[in-house]
């Protein structure tokens, strides 16, 4: 986004407005950070406890589609789509030759012949631009980016409130389903970004505000509430689930950030690989770990990390969590400091030195499996 432009508005910003909403710019779009009514803690605990709806349309989307053109994507993006079967999702990872991270997604697997991905806004076009630059002639990439809304509805109490509407809610975690919702035509995927049992739903763009209002007609019983990204942040950090941008980056790689899972290592070609092969093989310099607070202070991004006197990390992420009641971080420590959880370090808290514990996350119990 240049200096010049204005960020991208939400087709619900009506909705958020008339809730009290309060705005941040992510990605080059203007989205609800958190409501009127409690904010953020008592957003991220009616996830918890009940359910939450999100607004984030600001994700991307990218339909790859032709002859082969699952084949395709599978030997440019990390996973293994050969693992999963159409009707299914699949975290992935975008990475450039040296094994840097352009962005993580989800990939819905249609069939042979179409996959359909949901990258970051921040990082939609660029994801789009390489997929596009070696697509064969028959094989179509498509930004979608602002032709679908993307409503994540997360928490225990979920399932209800879809099953209220009509919309299957029983299907496997990772997977998704074609459906009617509010008039209009809606996939429903198992997936969310907060630990609980929840959905993301793919709506048109132009049908988003009839979908938001049946959803939140449909969860006032069950204790629904609007949820912002600040809330998100925090379910997601509670989690140790990586933000782009912070756990992963054209910096920190996958073995690096814990995320060598969502590598196929088998698979003969995907961008990155010769690198990440060998990082792997070798170890490397620096890994992911979660620290918990055993002092009062709330650890934030990009603060250091001490043994002692000695520098052996930067936090990534850093928060307050509203379930624990404790300061929580992702961080990349030194693989040379030989740590280990229990490991007790510190943080630099505008200098003050914040004491810590080493785990590895998740810092809470998932509901999901």
């Amino acid at each position: 986004m240049t200096e010049t432009s204005q960020p991208i508005q939400s087709p619900l910003r009506d909705r958020h407005d008339a809730l009290g909403a309060k705005f941040a710019e992510f990605g080059g779009w203007l989205m609800p950070l958190e409501y009127g009514g409690g904010g953020v803690v008592a957003e991220h605990t009616a996830v918890r406890e009940a359910v939450g709806l999100f607004d984030v349309s600001h994700l991307g989307k990218i339909d790859v589609s032709g002859p082969g053109a699952a084949d395709f994507v599978n030997d440019r993006l990390s996973n293994d789509l050969r693992r999963i079967a159409p009707g299914k999702a699949q975290y992935t990872l975008c990475c450039d030759d040296s094994g840097g991270v352009v962005d993580d997604l989800i990939a819905y697997l249609y069939g042979p012949d179409r996959v359909f991905l949901v990258p970051n806004a921040a990082n939609n076009a660029e994801v789009a631009a390489r997929l596009a630059a070696e697509a064969p002639a028959d094989v179509a990439v498509t930004d979608e980016h602002r032709d679908h809304a993307v409503l994540a509805l997360q928490g225990p109490h979920s399932a209800r409130v879809l099953a209220d509407l009509g919309v299957p809610a029983d299907h496997e975690y990772m997977s998704f389903v074609t459906a009617e919702c509010a008039g209009t035509s809606i996939v429903a995927c198992r997936t969310g970004y907060t630990g609980e049992h929840g959905y993301e739903l793919l709506v048109p763009a132009d049908a988003a505000g009839a979908v938001w209002d049946a959803l939140m007609t449909a969860g006032a019983p069950h204790g629904i509430r609007p949820a912002g990204l600040g809330a998100r942040d925090t379910l997601r950090t509670e989690m140790g689930y990586p933000l782009h941008g912070h756990e992963l980056s054209m910096e920190i790689t996958p073995v690096q950030a814990r995320a060598g899972w969502a590598v196929g290592w088998r698979k003969p070609h995907f961008w990155g690989r010769d690198a990440l092969t060998e990082e792997k093989a070798t170890g490397p310099r620096r890994r992911l770990w979660g620290l918990e607070a055993t002092g009062r202070g709330i650890p934030r991004a990009d603060m250091t990390v001490r043994s002692g006197d000695t520098v052996v990390g930067t936090t990534t992420s850093g928060t307050f969590s509203p379930t624990r009641k404790i300061g929580i971080a992702l961080a990349l420590i030194d693989t040379a400091a030989g740590v280990d959880e229990g490991t007790e370090l510190s943080v630099d808290v505008r200098g003050r030195a914040l004491p810590v514990k080493v785990v590895k996350p998740p810092f809470v119990t998932p509901s999901v499996k």
